[in-house]
């Protein structure tokens, strides 16, 4: 949850004030105290060092503060001062947007510059440590294992941190138990946190707390918004304002956005306004000035304007656009945009001012806009809101990935049907589109499958991310993301006894728990996805269990119980006429006979490995089944024998025209004939295989699930 900065972007000082010369204004005002505090904190002796011992990982400084309190803003600002950049701006370019990085500048106390994470969503929930873990690493450049736990991914966090020198500000956290884990074992590292209260259980841990803005900087807040000219004629006014906002600059920010919007009303107007509304009793004391603001603010709105605004604490990681906003509300999407420009004026949310720009709730006004979302508007309205926000997302990830496609494809033809606003002229544009948006994305996946009212929107939803990742970025690439999309689409399959998408979820989660070594895990979703394609009738995912299930124990080492799945999986595709898998399996048997040693078996399911690809007209996938019962023979004390099959296994590489393929049977039999004791044969082979390939380029190897250990 990101608070509204101190530094606000409100609009450029009229000419004629004070601070017209030219020179930019001021983004940062007041603090002075906490600075130099804050400061004086990092140099001072630790209790390690008063102990006479080296300090075992990095200093942490806590600044606590209500929300509105600026304690973000704070913390960027001491964060840019320490790795001399600019870390404010660039969370005001960024929208607030969590989680971001500054690269650093090569010099200084800290030369890597800042890496900033949220520690809880706009909503109020907690982020999972997995989560932050992850998001770090990702500001880092270190791939992320899919499925990684708290432990692991912690790990990683302070193997990749022990190397470098940086600023981790680690923003809105609930305790002590969010922070620890992602603390670097590296006292060249210094950890900004901010938080309500004090972190009870991180030694050596002084909070610098946060009240209200001084007078003169409040004020100095409010004349960046409204100009200097309104203060100077009413100052004792102005001063009575800024004590109405309770100093926050939250509040003062708002306060300031609804006086220039309303360039004919005086201070003296707003702040008797301010002061009539009554307090509510449910929220503590220092809350009380930003949430009667916030409300001056909302009410001073015209109906339409307001209950767009409402509808946006409904929008995933507190991050729309105007195509969010128009399917929020219902409206068009240019009067979308024009009235989320108008909210960012009024410091209502934050932009990054791109062409095509993505909106920030700031984190302090998510909870009263909910609260008065919630009180305003029937259920029925917000569920169908909702539902309208998520099949308008649905519709634009399928248009994303509908531009990979070729021209004249089936995806192309329906892209073509869809509204002009939805399409994207580019793959890169659209590829563009789907990075800015994909924190967004992510949490609209969550937040559907956690509401359980609209689980097909929510399956077509993760189904359409899915796609739109895959397209623009790879599985291997977005393996991680993806993951968490494959445990969603369970969780509802599950809530809704939905057997074949169980055994589909179980399959993809099981594949990426084995391409990261969890061989085990794997296996257990394996036998599970075998239960739910049982209780479907869905062969294709039994068969694909089954084979996985082998799979995983032949990885295990367990050639017996693999060789026995393998066969339960062809006999199902023997009954069903599956060819292609025939093959397939006949050669996964014959891999795993040869590991253990059964020659005669291993020999027979190569052999109908090779009968079989030679039915489909695959003469290569032909060569190779050979190549592989070549090996079985000459393992098996039978040279000539194998020497006759390579022959065979050449000719059909020969045909097929794979050039790195004969090359590698060409070296393969000029091995056999050395072991024969033919050298001038095998060197005969050899200069084949040379001229195949050309005397530089590495001998193709093959490779195929028969592939020595």
């Amino acid at each position: 949850m990101t608070d509204q900065a101190v530094d606000t972007s409100g609009p450029a000082k009229a000419p004629g004030t004070e601070e017209s010369s030219g020179a930019a204004p001021p983004r940062f005002f007041g603090r002075e105290r906490e600075l130099k505090a804050l400061r004086a904190d990092i140099e001072r002796a630790g209790l390690d060092t008063l102990a006479g011992r080296k300090a075992p990982r990095a200093r942490v400084l806590l600044i606590a503060g209500r929300p509105g309190s600026g304690r973000s803003a704070l913390a960027e600002e001491l964060a840019g001062a320490l790795t001399g950049t600019d870390a404010a701006g660039a969370a005001a370019s960024a929208t607030g947007a969590l989680p971001w990085a500054v690269p650093g500048t090569g010099s200084g106390d800290y030369p890597d510059g800042v890496l900033r994470v949220g520690l809880t969503d706009p909503g109020g929930e907690r982020v999972p440590t997995e989560r932050s873990a992850g998001e770090i690493l990702g500001l880092l450049g270190v791939a992320v294992p899919p499925g990684a736990d708290q432990d692991e991914l912690s790990e990683m966090v302070r193997e990749a941190l022990a190397v470098r020198r940086l600023v981790l500000l680690l923003d809105d956290a609930a305790d002590a138990e969010q922070v620890d884990p992602l603390l670097p074992e590296n006292p060249d590292c210094l950890v900004l946190a901010t938080a309500t209260g004090p972190l009870t259980g991180i030694p050596d841990v002084r909070p610098c707390t946060l009240g209200g803005l001084e007078k003169g900087a409040a004020v100095r807040l409010l004349a960046r918004a409204i100009g200097q000219v309104r203060i100077t004629v009413d100052p004792r006014t102005a001063e009575a304002l800024a004590e109405e906002c309770g100093g926050q600059p939250a509040a003062l920010a708002l306060v300031g956005g609804l006086l220039a919007a309303h360039p004919m009303a005086s201070v003296a107007d707003v702040a008797g306004q301010l002061h009539e509304l009554p307090d509510s009793g449910e929220q503590p004391t220092g809350a009380r000035p930003l949430a009667r603001v916030f409300r001056l603010v909302h009410d001073s709105l015209p109906q339409a304007a307001a209950r767009i605004l409402r509808l946006l604490a409904l929008a995933p990681a507190g991050l729309a656009d105007a195509h969010t906003a128009s399917a929020l509300a219902g409206c068009s999407v240019s009067a979308a945009r024009s009235t989320l420009d108008d909210f960012v004026k009024l410091g209502l949310l934050r932009t990054d001012g791109a062409a095509h720009p993505q909106y920030a709730v700031p984190g302090c006004l998510a909870p009263m806009l909910l609260a008065l979302l919630e009180d305003r508007d029937r259920p029925g309205e917000i569920q169908l809101a909702r539902a309208r926000m998520l099949e308008r997302t649905v519709r634009r990830l399928q248009a994303c990935r509908a531009v990979t496609e070729p021209e004249g494809s089936t995806a192309r033809r329906k892209l073509a049907g869809l509204p002009r606003s939805l399409r994207f002229p580019s793959a890169e544009e659209a590829g563009a589109w789907l990075r800015v948006r994909q924190p967004a994305l992510l949490a609209s996946a969550r937040l559907a499958v956690a509401d359980g009212e609209l689980d097909t929107l929510a399956r077509r939803l993760v189904a359409a991310l899915v796609r739109a990742l895959a397209a623009h970025r790879g599985t291997e690439e977005a393996a991680p993301e993806l993951y968490g999309l494959h445990g969603l689409v369970l969780d509802v399959a599950l809530r809704r006894e939905l057997p074949r998408e169980q055994a589909a979820a179980l399959l993809n989660l099981a594949d990426l728990d084995a391409r990261t070594g969890r061989t085990r895990e794997a296996l257990t979703r394996y036998r599970a996805a075998l239960d739910a394609g049982k209780a479907a009738k869905d062969l294709y995912a039994t068969g694909r269990a089954m084979e996985s299930v082998g799979g995983a124990y032949e990885e295990l080492g367990d050639y017996h119980r693999a060789a026995d799945w393998y066969g339960r999986a062809l006999s199902q595709r023997l009954t069903q006429g599956e060819r292609a898998d025939e093959a397939r399996l006949y050669g996964r048997l014959g891999a795993v006979h040869t590991y253990a040693g059964r020659y005669g078996d291993a020999l027979r399911n190569w052999r109908a490995a090779a009968s079989g690809h030679r039915r489909l007209g695959d003469p290569a996938a032909q060569a190779r089944a050979l190549s592989e019962a070549a090996r079985v023979q000459e393992y098996a004390g039978r040279p000539h024998d194998s020497l006759q099959t390579c022959r065979e296994a050449v000719e059909l590489a020969r045909r097929a025209g794979d050039v790195r393929l004969q090359a590698a049977l060409q070296l393969r039999l000029a091995d056999t004939l050395d072991r024969l004791g033919d050298p001038a044969a095998a060197g005969l082979h050899r200069g084949a295989a040379d001229r195949l390939l050309g005397e530089e380029a590495p001998a193709y190897e093959i490779r195929s699930a028969s592939t020595e250990k």
